[in-house]
């Protein structure tokens, strides 16, 4: 629909007007009108074209014309002029009767300009003019509107902070991080004198987002990559907090002039990502009087989310802690991820200051858009001696940063990120999440004193909208983290993958059999250090140990519904481990691993980093290890067991606690999803 706007103008009195191409100029034709006037009639240069309302039906045009207190006649351009009030467009007032003479004539001279805000609305990677849709923003693959990123990177490596920080250490290197915005212009060399244009956002945008713009014609016809200039001169900030409108220079002729826009907040509970920004010509009234908006062109950008990576998809590096006491488990990663063909990076004592759980520091995630996309880490609130390495060994060019603060009387173990997962893409009841859905672990609903996760991560964590997360039960835990219990693993068949739960009733079920074939004094811990051996059959013995696995199998089942209703998953979607817990001696209240818990595994591709749980031998085999090779081989995936237990299990860890992993992002474009 054409931009419409009331104009006032006087019989016997020139106007000067202008009039941007695809608006209309509605002008009540009756309040013009010198005293006496009953007819008009109305000539226009070939540039300019009118409609009469109501419409004249059979009449000409050129005969003359009824006026009634609601004629009204809508004006447009059809072109964009060459020279400032070159068309014109006369209304000629009669009285009564064909030979009535002329009472007034209301003349207005015309300046014709196109003027055009545009963004890649379309989501093409193409900046196209004046897409019809760049006003609002539609999600699913024929929706529309334009993706912005947060500049959360730091292209300064000597004195880094996130980009999007402070304006004065920003570098033309950080354009690529910007979506583009494109000011196209059409008309004289300049436009009549007192007229402008500005651009301006509300003051609830101004704390989400920043512009610039390209300073002269030359930059702006520079190809990006051929531009070497490391100074934000070139590119001045137009918008932002403290500036919400701004003039900008109109170029005269045929002109484009590049904005780059920056995003500065992800969205969270008081921001849904959506920003507007606005493009408006002012008319100048009088010296001393404010100029008036005539027409304002404006398009809707909304902000990437951060979208989790879940272990279906393939490895980049794989991140560890050294310390003075975990060799056997870092020979084992080793050995693992040279195998797999991934890189490892290790984060040595100097900087982890013995902190060794590199999965609860920090999650992998990314950012996308049409034009680009980075990998963000996102930092726990846990603040363990491990906390500088997110911000000083990861941020970086092309590697953003983000976290969420919160008071340290609200963080408890739940918030460190062994409590944070994602699903693989799953559907359920026909409604279809093709970027999984985020895990988290919470208190039971009934608890009143029991731990959560800190508010302002699940409201970051929700706001992020692609990745609908699901609230598990996993405060039942000593440490109380969701992947004690269970992971993902790819698989060829059904929904391309496997949920993998710890099962008590598994491990019973396991050890039993054991017992029955004749292997009941077969010894746990064989081959640990100062650890006392305990037969199959001193476990099946404990009732004790039983009645307390009763308990934490009740907990697992209770997620296990969830998981299945939650994700949309069937029973032969599920794999049940042999996993046997105890409660901690000091918190009875809440369990630990018994053994190495073998469903916290680093998954890289087909290949898992298992936690060697040292069970039983039989025939010189551990039989843990055997049923876990006999599930896992079915899938296709080979079964690495790495020694953590002196220097993870024992502090209530395993593998996955003590690793992390960068995947690729998804090929699925986060915008095409329906919502």
């Amino acid at each position: 629909m054409a931009h419409r706007r009331t104009l006032r103008v006087n019989y016997n009195k020139a106007t000067n007007v202008v009039c941007v191409v695809g608006s209309e100029l509605s002008v009540n034709l009756d309040r013009s009108a010198p005293p006496g006037s009953n007819f008009f009639s109305v000539k226009c240069t070939p540039n300019v074209k009118f409609e009469l309302r109501p419409p004249l039906g059979e009449s000409s045009q050129q005969a003359l014309i009824p006026l009634s207190g609601n004629s009204v006649i809508l004006i447009s351009m059809s072109k964009a002029s060459q020279s400032e009030r070159e068309d014109k467009l006369s209304v000629y007032y009669y009285g009564s009767g064909s030979t009535s003479k002329v009472l007034g004539t209301a003349v207005l001279h015309l300046t014709a300009i196109e003027i055009s805000l545009d963004v890649d609305a379309d989501r093409d990677g193409i900046v196209e003019k004046n897409n019809p849709n760049k006003e609002s923003w539609t999600w699913g693959p024929k929706g529309h509107g334009a993706i912005l990123l947060v500049n959360c990177d730091s292209e300064n490596i000597y004195n880094k902070s996130p980009d999007s920080e402070d304006p004065r250490k920003l570098k033309v290197a950080d354009l690529k991080d910007m979506s583009l915005m494109v000011l196209r212009t059409r008309g004289p060399a300049e436009l009549p004198e007192g007229y402008k244009l500005a651009m301006h956002i509300s003051q609830g945008d101004a704390e989400s987002v920043r512009v610039f713009r390209a300073a002269s014609r030359e930059v702006v016809k520079s190809s990006l990559h051929k531009i070497f200039s490391s100074f934000v001169k070139d590119y001045p900030l137009v918008l932002s907090s403290e500036v919400l409108s701004k003039k900008v220079p109109y170029l005269g002729g045929s002109a484009e002039m590049n904005f780059y826009v920056e995003g500065l907040r992800f969205p969270d509970k008081d921001f849904d990502g959506l920003i507007t920004i606005n493009l408006s010509l002012l008319q100048p009234v009088k010296a001393g009087i404010p100029e008036t908006p005539i027409f304002t062109d404006k398009v809707v950008f909304r902000v990437s989310p951060w979208i989790m990576t879940p272990n279906t998809l393939q490895p980049v590096e794989v991140f560890v802690c050294s310390t003075s006491d975990n060799y056997q488990f870092l020979k084992g990663m080793k050995t693992l991820v040279t195998r797999c063909g991934y890189k490892l990076k290790i984060c040595h004592e100097y900087l982890n200051r013995g902190d060794r759980w590199m999965q609860d520091e920090l999650e992998f995630g990314y950012i996308d858009s049409p034009h680009h996309s980075f990998p963000v880490v996102l930092d726990s609130p846990r603040d363990g001696k491990l906390d500088v390495f997110p911000y000083d060994e990861l941020l970086g060019p092309d590697f953003g940063y983000v976290t969420r603060v919160a008071c340290r009387k609200d963080v408890s173990s739940l918030d460190s990120f062994g409590n944070l997962e994602v699903s693989p893409p799953v559907t359920v009841n026909g409604k279809k999440y093709p970027l999984g859905r985020i895990l988290i672990g919470v208190a039971f609903p009934t608890a009143t004193k029991g731990r959560n996760m800190t508010k302002v991560v699940q409201d970051f964590l929700w706001a992020q909208k692609v990745q609908e997360p699901v609230a598990l039960f996993s405060d039942w835990l000593c440490v109380g983290h969701i992947d004690e219990f269970m992971t993902f693993v790819p698989a060829p068949d059904r929904k391309g993958f496997r949920l993998l739960l710890a099962s008590p009733d598994a491990g019973y079920k396991l050890f039993r059999g054991l017992s029955n074939d004749g292997h009941g004094q077969a010894k746990m811990f064989d081959g640990v250090k100062k650890e006392v051996y305990v037969t199959v059959d001193d476990i099946l013995r404990d009732e004790n140990m039983r009645h307390e696995n009763n308990y934490v199998q009740s907990c697992i089942d209770w997620n296990r519904d969830v998981l299945k209703r939650e994700l949309g998953l069937d029973d032969d979607d599920i794999i049940d481990l042999p996993i046997l817990f105890k409660l901690d001696d000091e918190d009875k209240s809440r369990a630990v691993a018994y053994y190495p818990d073998m469903v916290n595994m680093i998954v890289l591709g087909k290949n898992l980093g298992i936690p060697k749980p040292f069970g039983p031998k039989v025939n010189g085999r551990c039989a843990l290890e055997t049923e876990m090779c006999s599930l896992m081989e079915g899938l296709g995936l080979n079964c690495v067991f790495i020694d953590d237990f002196a220097s993870y299990h024992e502090l209530m860890g395993e593998v996955h606690c003590g690793s992390n992993v960068r995947r690729k992002p998804f090929d699925f474009k986060w915008w095409n999803l329906e919502l």
